[in-house]
Order: C-alpha cells, then structure tokens, then sequence
C-alpha cells in the first residue's frame, strides 16, 4: 500500500514539473496587421490547444481565433495563427483603432496538470512598436548559423562580395 501512494505521488510531482507556462506575450504592428507573440515553455510534445480572445472591457470576451472554439465573426477571415516551437503567433489583418483592448493568450497542453495558462496584454494602435522582421526567424537560429558558415563559399564564388 505505501509503495502505491509513494509511486502516485512520484508520478503527479513529475506531472507537476513537466506544466507549461506562458513565459511572455509581446505585441507590434507589421504594416496594417497587428502580431502577438504568445512563448511558452515547451517541455512535452503534447498536442497544444491555444485561444486569443480580446475584451474592450472585463465583460465581454470575444474570440480572435481558436483550435478549442469558434472565433468571432468580427475576426473569422482576419486572423491567422501560426505556431513555432514555442511559439503561438497571432496576426490580426487590416487592424484599426476599432479593434483595440485587452488582448488574451491562452494555452492548453494536453494531459497538463495545470490547466489553461493566459497572459493579458493591453493593445492600443499608436502605441504598438514596429515588429522586427526578424524576431520570429529567430526562434530557430541554425538557418543564421548556416547562412555565416556558407559566407566564405558564397564569396568564393563571387555570389556575394561584401
């Protein structure tokens, strides 16, 4: 009997260890269309439920896109989200002054002990930073890595003189 519990509670701190966490959420304007990064940490390989919902006030929630739901007819063929590594990427299309609020990532790991994990952000237009063209590509730097290491051969070539 005490090797059984000794073994459940093994099992459950292990599970507790392995939850995921939203570790930032940024927003910036790329051109017209509004980006939000949402970062997490990845420590499975679970399959991951995520939502973006915005409120003009803490009444109304309305969804912005969604792998657990449907979004808002405001935002159907306006958003689009990608997903990294780590990362939840939303793009919201021809963004206006009319679609600015408070801005909710969420993210659901499944068989995660924690549950839904959210982050709020506060979005208003002339405010937003303009996104780095970059910031995304970074996620994953071996393709910079190889780009440095193929400089030699390129300019060998003479494909490009720096």
């Amino acid at each position: 009997m005490k090797s059984t519990i000794g073994i459940a509670v093994l099992v459950t701190v292990f599970q507790l260890a392995q939850c995921q966490n939203i570790r930032d959420l940024k927003a910036c304007l790329s051109g017209q269309n509004l980006r939000l990064d949402c970062r997490y940490e990845k420590k499975t390989e679970n399959p991951l439920g995520y939502q973006f919902r915005m409120s003009k006030d803490s009444r109304s929630m309305r969804t912005v896109a969604s792998n657990l739901g449907m979004p808002d007819s405001v935002f159907k063929n306006r958003a689009n989200v990608t997903i990294y590594e780590n990362l939840v990427c939303l793009n919201v299309y021809g963004f206006t002054a009319a679609d600015e609020g408070i801005y909710e990532c969420q993210v659901k790991i499944t068989n995660d002990l924690t549950g839904i994990q959210t982050q709020n952000i506060t979005v208003v237009k002339d405010k937003l930073e303009k996104c780095a063209g970059i910031s995304v590509l970074l996620q994953n730097t071996s393709w910079l890595l190889l780009l440095l290491l193929s400089l030699p051969l390129l300019q060998a070539v003479d494909f490009v003189s720096l």
